[in-house]
C-alpha cells in the first residue's frame, strides 16, 4: 500500500506550539523565527485542509481537530526515537562483517583481526571470504571490504600500508615463474597465497604483496630474492560512505591501514 506523505517537519512544528501555545516560545525551542513556526503551521494547515490554532483575546488556541490528533502524533514521536536508538544501538554493536581475498585473510588480516580483538572482549567478526568488487555491502550487510587494485573503486577507501612486490622462492629452487595475476608465467595459481606456497614448495619463484609474504619470509619458509619494489596496486579497505562513517569501522580501519 502507497504510504502517505508525512509533513514531519509541519507536525514537530505543531507539536511545539501545541504544547507552549505560543508561537515565539515554540521558535526558541526549535532555534527559528516566530514568522518560521507560523509560516510551517499555515502550510500544515493548508496540507491537511484544518484551521489548527485560533488567536483569542486570551492568547493562542488549539482547534478541536488539532486536539484530536495531538496524542497519536505524541505516540508516533515516540516511535520515532524508539527506531532511531534502536538504529543507533545496531550500528554501535561490535560486530563486524568483513569481506576479503581468501589469501590476505590467511596470510595477513587474521592475526590482526586477533590482536584488535585482544583489546576488547565484545568484538565480533563474521568473515567472507571475497574481493569487494560486485559486492552488494547492503545484500551481505558487510561494514567493510579489502579489494586489491589501484584505488578504492566505488567507495570510500584507505590503502594499506605496503612496500610493494617481493620476489620470493627456496634455496635452489628453478627460474620457474609462477603467476597469480595474469601476467606471463609458467606455472598459474588461484592467487598469491597460493604462488607464495607453491614457492615454499620449491616450483619456482613468486613475485607477491611483500605484506601476504611477510609471516613466511620470517618464518623461513621462502627468502626474499632482493628487496621489496614499489607497486601501482595495492590492498584497499572500503565501503560505502554510511558504512565507513561508523565508528566501529573507522576504529576497525585505523589498525588495519597502518
Amino acid at each position: 500500500m502507497k504510504r502517505t506523505h508525512l509533513p514531519l517537519n509541519g507536525l514537530r512544528v505543531l507539536d511545539a506550539a501545541a504544547r507552549h501555545l505560543s508561537f515565539t516560545r515554540a521558535a526558541d525551542e526549535l532555534a527559528v523565527t516566530p514568522a518560521a513556526v507560523g509560516q510551517q503551521i499555515r502550510a500544515l494547515e493548508d496540507t491537511l485542509g484544518v484551521v489548527l490554532f485560533r488567536r483569542t483575546t486570551r492568547g493562542l488556541e488549539l482547534t478541536p481537530e488539532a486536539e484530536a490528533g495531538l496524542i497519536p502524533l505524541r505516540d508516533g514521536f515516540l516511535q520515532f526515537e524508539d527506531a532511531v536508538r534502536a538504529m543507533q544501538a545496531g550500528q554501535s554493536s561490535k560486530s563486524l562483517t568483513i569481506a576479503a581475498p581468501r589469501d590476505l585473510t590467511e596470510k595477513w588480516l587474521l592475526p590482526r583481526l586477533a590482536a584488535f580483538a585482544a583489546t576488547d572482549p565484545e568484538v565480533r567478526f563474521v568473515l567472507l571470504a571475497a574481493d569487494a568488487d560486485g559486492l552488494d555491502f547492503a545484500q551481505a550487510n558487510l561494514d567493510l571490504a579489502i579489494r586489491w587494485g589501484d584505488g578504492p573503486g566505488e567507495h570510500e577507501g584507505e590503502a594499506i600500508e605496503s612496500d610493494g612486490m617481493v620476489t620470493v622462492a627456496v634455496a635452489g629452487a628453478p627460474d620457474t615463474v609462477i603467476g597469480w595475476d595474469g601476467a606471463e608465467a609458467h606455472i598459474r595459481v588461484a592467487d598469491a597465497g597460493l604462488a607464495i606456497d607453491a614457492a615454499a614448495a620449491g616450483l619456482g619463484r613468486a613475485t607477491v604483496p611483500q605484506m601476504l609474504a611477510e609471516r613466511d619470509i620470517a618464518a623461513g619458509r621462502v627468502v626474499a630474492l632482493g628487496e621489496a619494489m614499489p607497486s601501482r596496486a595495492g590492498y584497499w579497505l572500503v565501503a560505502p560512505l554510511p558504512q565507513w562513517r561508523q565508528a566501529k569501522v573507522k576504529a576497525l580501519v585505523e589498525v588495519l591501514a597502518g
